[in-house]
């Protein structure tokens, strides 16, 4: 298994690194002088020019991109042409907001997505098997930005429940979490219904019931152990795709997060701290597919002996 993570890890390196180069040449093709835009538009040409060159930003793109690769795997990305700051420190200082999101989003979408997907497989094809599947399209269907603006008009404008945007309290990161893993629990639930239906066919499970045991004893002991194990790769990927993922959720809620400064970065075109949060999320997604299949084979003894 340890062979296995090394060789994925050596494998993420190049994803790695392509990704660090699409995004450095897409900023740079860009039309647009990140030195006029930080300084705007009626400073001089030779302050221009001066700032340029301490930025690095006249030598040519492959002396640029190799300068900011060997910064790079020391966890330097720059400093940030807008803030004037380290962008590993702003990134770090907005990781919490992110993680905090994400974690709430996971709970519920776990929490709604499995028991949904249980409730709707012990029904099947009654009405709480539609109900639930339906709602389950539902999330799946709606954009998230939808998702937000429905909940922020019905609980935060009219019945006021909730605050329309922040973090700082707990009621403040409850609409923000449905949202953002409503679409996730939809995925959980129809995965888990699914799987259950499939696996409640099996002859064990058939073998289980003429020895006697209880319907409930049969679900838990044997169906479920086994239903749930490509459900919990879907999890552990959810946990990296909420915490690379909720750019919109962040801007509409306001949530100092990841997303909500890779948005900043892009209308300022302050490219160092763009560059710092796509190469963050993406190692985030890197260590969330590893950590998917390291749960997959740890949980299945037969993915162990085909590694």
């Amino acid at each position: 298994m340890l062979k296995n993570i090394l060789k994925r890890i050596l494998i993420s390196i190049p994803v790695l690194i392509g990704v660090v180069l699409i995004i450095f040449i897409m900023l740079r093709v860009v039309p647009g002088d990140p030195v006029t835009t930080m300084l705007g538009e009626h400073v001089n040409q030779v302050v221009i020019d001066k700032i340029s060159k301490e930025m690095g930003l006249d030598k040519p793109l492959y002396m640029q991109f190799f300068t900011y690769i060997s910064h790079a795997v020391r966890g330097d990305f720059g400093t940030s042409y807008r803030l004037n700051r380290n962008v590993t420190g702003i990134i770090l200082d907005a990781f919490p907001n992110t993680v905090r999101l994400a974690v709430c989003a996971a709970i519920v979408s776990w929490i709604v997505g499995i028991v949904s997907g249980i409730f709707a497989a012990v029904n099947k094809n009654n009405i709480l098997d539609r109900l639930f599947m339906g709602t389950a399209l539902l999330g799946v269907s709606m954009p998230v930005f939808m998702i937000a603006l429905v909940l922020q008009y019905l609980f935060a404008y009219k019945l006021k429940i909730f605050p329309v945007s922040g973090y700082e309290t707990a009621a403040s990161m409850v609409l923000p979490s449905i949202v953002l893993g409503w679409n996730s629990a939809g995925s959980i639930a129809r995965m888990t219904r699914s799987n259950i239906l499939e696996v409640m066919q099996e002859d064990y499970i058939r073998t289980a019931r003429a020895k006697g045991l209880l319907e409930f004893a049969v679900m838990k002991s044997h169906a479920l152990k086994n239903a749930m194990l490509p459900v919990v790769t879907m999890m552990a990927l959810q946990i990296s795709s909420m915490l690379s993922g909720a750019v919109i959720t962040e801007n509409i809620f306001g949530i100092p997060g990841i997303g909500r400064l890779a948005v900043n970065a892009i209308e300022t075109r302050d490219m160092p701290l763009l560059q710092g949060t796509v190469i963050f999320t993406t190692i985030l997604v890197i260590l969330g597919n590893l950590i998917a299949d390291s749960l997959y084979s740890i949980l299945d003894p037969r993915i162990r002996k085909e590694i």
